[in-house]
């Protein structure tokens, strides 16, 4: 196997030179990038990963957990850590987990076994109790709303969102409002259930357990949500959903049966993806950019041992009136 000397003689520089463009490195002119990669080529070199984890001890990977990779929500996370890895000279490694916890398990044990820096999971399904085990081998970043004090999470404040997206339709007029959820065993859901269940205290209506629709994440789930809207003897006036992709799925089948919106029913979502634009659909933005890169940002600093690293962060939200409400 050829060296990284062999290299630097025929590219004619340095043996630092060699290594500072292998470890990509800044301040290498683009001519001496130019005759090492040409060397490399013509060499058939290949770096020895193992070794210079040894050397560097860190890999620079980190894992990202995700449940389905294509999402506009999680696309769109992984973009805001793709911008921040390039800046800071990680690979991404990303993991789509299905919400399965044995493949967020392996994932885990990669991070045991030195092979990753740290773990970002966007969404999960294991347990915390579980994950907590695996936090003395690196850092470990959630995006949730998480009341654990010992993880670090960035989020937004989802109780306080879910509650601002209820109130905003009570004041529209309605009181017979529904929400659709993903998992309702999830973090986040569990404090959105409990957002609803306060405002419907509140305005002395019964929680009608048929107007919390679950396992509803895309347009097709939507869909779904207005046939089941079709066959109730109450229908709600005004429904709260949990993603854009959600709310267009609700929207345009609402169309296919002479539903108008807002009329007979209102519709406000969460992120203001690009759909939420073209469809005009009333929605609560999200930076959700700004917590991948946040994520990573986070991560690195622990991993550097840079002070100080704040564990809970939390993002603003927005409210942005379309004509779905």
């Amino acid at each position: 196997m050829a060296t990284i000397r062999e290299i630097a003689k025929i590219a004619q520089v340095s043996v630092a030179t060699v290594s500072r463009v292998l470890n990509d490195h800044p301040y290498v002119s683009k001519e001496k990038k130019r005759a090492v990669h040409q060397a490399i080529k013509e060499l058939n070199y290949s770096r020895n990963l193992k070794a210079i984890q040894l050397a560097n001890k860190h890999s620079n990977l980190v894992g990202v957990i995700l449940p389905k990779i294509d999402l506009p929500y999680f696309s769109e996370i992984v973009e805001g850590l793709a911008e921040e890895a390039r800046k800071l000279h990680l690979q991404l490694v990303l993991i789509q987990s299905n919400y399965e916890t044995e493949k967020e398990r392996e994932a885990l044990e990669l991070l045991r076994g030195h092979l990753m820096d740290g773990i970002i999971f966007c969404s999960r399904a294991i347990s915390l109790i579980e994950v907590r085990t695996y936090q003395e081998y690196g850092p470990i970043i959630l995006l949730e709303d998480t009341d654990q004090d010992d993880f670090y999470s960035i989020s937004i404040p989802h109780d306080q969102a879910f509650s601002y997206g209820l109130e905003y339709l009570h004041s529209k007029g309605h009181k017979k409002m529904a929400i659709a959820l993903n998992r309702t065993d999830g973090i986040n859901s569990k404090k959105r259930i409990h957002s609803y269940k306060k405002m419907m205290e509140q305005i002395k209506e019964p929680i009608r357990k048929n107007w919390i629709f679950d396992h509803c994440l895309s347009m097709e789930d939507g869909v779904s949500i207005v046939q089941k809207y079709l066959l109730l003897k109450e229908k709600p006036t005004a429904i709260l959903t949990t993603n854009d992709q959600l709310a267009a799925g609700v929207i345009l089948e609402a169309a296919k049966h002479q539903l108008n919106i807002p009329q007979d029913l209102a519709v406000l979502s969460f992120d203001n993806q690009d759909i939420s634009k073209v469809m005009d659909i009333s929605t609560i933005g999200i930076p959700i950019k700004e917590m991948g890169s946040e994520a990573l940002k986070t991560l690195y600093k622990i991993r550097e041992g840079l002070q100080p690293v704040k564990k809970k962060r939390e993002l603003p939200f927005k409210l942005i009136e379309r004509l779905t409400v």
